[in-house]
């Protein structure tokens, strides 16, 4: 079990599956992210690489946890909130190949502590190349699932593509419908209550659950693009795999049906599923 820092009750979690080019520098930027001693777990999902991992966590005195296989992003994330000790008041919940900028997790966590019912706080992503990533975005509804699905190939530019993929609002602190879970500030309690992130989503989508349960739960998701971590890794898009695509329309499908369970949106889901399932087998220049 891990204790926690000081009277702060910080704790970072990470995931680790064949990231050892980015876990070094990871841990590296936790170290001044917050002025506090902040304890971080490091749970991985059955890297080929796991003894090096383990040795570059042991180096900056993080917790190293292995799965022995990879049971999905969610399942690790609990795995590592399970360990440790006292329920903090925050996690960060972040992925590998994010560099923290300085005093970004002080900086969220007072963002969070503004207002009580703030559930969750996400900082701006920053690429290398300067962009910003769209970690801050509209929970989708079924009409725009349908719509992606079925268009994305045939119509790249379809409208309900673009609403899927994008949050084209002003960079701003604002409430949004989920944020990314490349890196994500959430209430301890809160993650306790709802239970974590749901295991049954593999991989994609279990931050667009957990943040839809958040809001469900009236509480809120806030962007605040003052704050910014800078993301060295390369996001699922152009060079997708099949499997990575299956994968990410799966969850797609498990996410929508789920919020549009009606027996009446039954013919929907029927031609979502569909659409989801034949974008999987075509050849596609992203998710």
């Amino acid at each position: 079990m891990v204790t926690m820092s000081d009277d702060d009750r910080l704790a970072i979690v990470t995931v680790t599956y064949n990231s050892g080019r980015y876990l070094d520098d990871f841990l590296a930027s936790t170290r001044q992210a917050s002025a506090s001693d902040v304890p971080v777990v490091v749970v991985d999902n059955g890297s080929s690489d796991e003894r090096s991992l383990r040795d570059v966590a042991a180096r900056y005195g993080a917790r190293f946890v292995p799965m022995g296989r990879n049971a999905g992003y969610g399942a690790a994330v609990n795995r590592a909130v399970a360990e440790l000790a006292v329920r903090p008041d925050w996690v960060l919940v972040s992925n590998p190949d994010v560099v923290l900028s300085a005093g970004s997790l002080d900086r969220l966590r007072a963002t969070a502590e503004e207002d009580s019912d703030t559930g969750s706080v996400g900082p701006a992503v920053i690429e290398t190349d300067g962009s910003i990533y769209p970690s801050a975005r509209r929970i989708p509804s079924l009409r725009t699932g349908l719509g992606h699905a079925l268009f994305a190939n045939l119509w790249p530019d379809n409208p309900w593509t673009k609403l899927y993929h994008a949050d084209d609002r002003p960079q701003v602190r604002r409430s949004v419908g989920w944020l990314s879970g490349a890196c994500l500030l959430v209430r301890g309690d809160v993650f306790t209550r709802l239970g974590g992130f749901d295991e049954r989503y593999f991989m994609y989508f279990e931050d667009v659950d957990l943040g839809w349960r958040i809001g469900r739960a009236g509480l809120a998701n806030v962007y605040d693009p003052a704050i910014s971590v800078v993301h060295v890794g390369a996001h699922a898009t152009n060079d997708s795999s099949r499997e990575m695509r299956r994968a990410h329309h799966r969850s797609a499908y498990l996410f929508l049906s789920t919020r549009y369970h009606g027996w009446h949106l039954l013919p929907l889901r029927l031609v979502l599923r569909a659409g989801l399932t034949l974008r999987s087998m075509l050849p596609s220049r992203g998710l």
